[in-house]
């Protein structure tokens, strides 16, 4: 399980950008998220640098 604060996800539409560009690098990957805290836990099989240089390309770096 990775967890990572993502300063700039906000809103439903945030969430929806933040799993299809972590499941486009693992479809099988489950992600929970707490948009008042900024916080998406990741259950993946890649490697949480590869998931945090994913994000970070979509516009979503982790703090």
């Amino acid at each position: 399980m990775i967890t990572l604060t993502l300063p700039d996800m906000t809103c439903g539409h945030c969430v929806k950008s933040v799993t299809a560009a972590v499941q486009q690098l693992d479809p099988a990957a489950t992600l929970a998220f707490d948009l008042p805290t900024h916080e998406v836990r990741i259950q993946s099989a890649q490697p949480e640098a590869q998931i945090k240089a994913v994000l970070a390309a979509e516009g979503y770096p982790a703090a």
